[in-house]
């Protein structure tokens, strides 16, 4: 087990105070959604379309790699946020993952890196950075790990 672990005598209270006392909020909030959406009921609402959006996503990666080594986007769709202002926003922090989420549904490797910071203006406050996503090819993951270290 690796993270916060807490003692215990037995297995059950282990794994289970362990991740109560490990896990924050959001986390706990993600779990709790995901056991929910695959909960008898629900599976072919949410699970079983997620499937099908899944084999879209991968076709539609497949094809664009087929054309290209690497792929290239923005990491989200805004700067960074300073600490603690999407807080009680949990929707603005759900949307901060709209350009990774694709990546996850597909399965391929991708990287986060940063790419420069925010100026001031209307982007948000200056001296925050914004991050560029690289993603590969699936069982590519040294070529996209080479170009990673080049931009870096």
């Amino acid at each position: 087990m690796y993270g916060t672990q807490v003692a215990a005598d037995q297995l059950s209270y282990l794994h289970g105070d362990s991740r109560s006392k490990g896990f924050g909020p959001e986390v706990k909030m993600r779990i709790l959604m995901g056991t929910y959406a695959l909960s008898a009921g629900y599976y072919d609402a949410y699970y079983k379309r997620a499937q099908q959006v899944s084999t879209l996503v991968q076709k539609s990666f497949k094809a664009a790699l087929n054309e290209n080594d690497i792929l290239i986007s923005p990491a989200a769709p805004s700067p960074a946020y300073s600490i603690g202002e999407k807080k009680n926003d949990p929707l603005a922090m759900y949307a901060g993952d709209i350009m990774t989420v694709n990546v996850n549904l597909a399965g391929l490797p991708a990287l986060v890196l940063p790419c420069g910071f925010v100026g001031g203006g209307g982007g948000g406050p200056a001296g925050l950075p914004v991050g560029v996503q690289m993603i590969g090819a699936a069982f590519d993951e040294e070529k996209l790990l080479k170009v990673g270290h080049i931009f870096e």
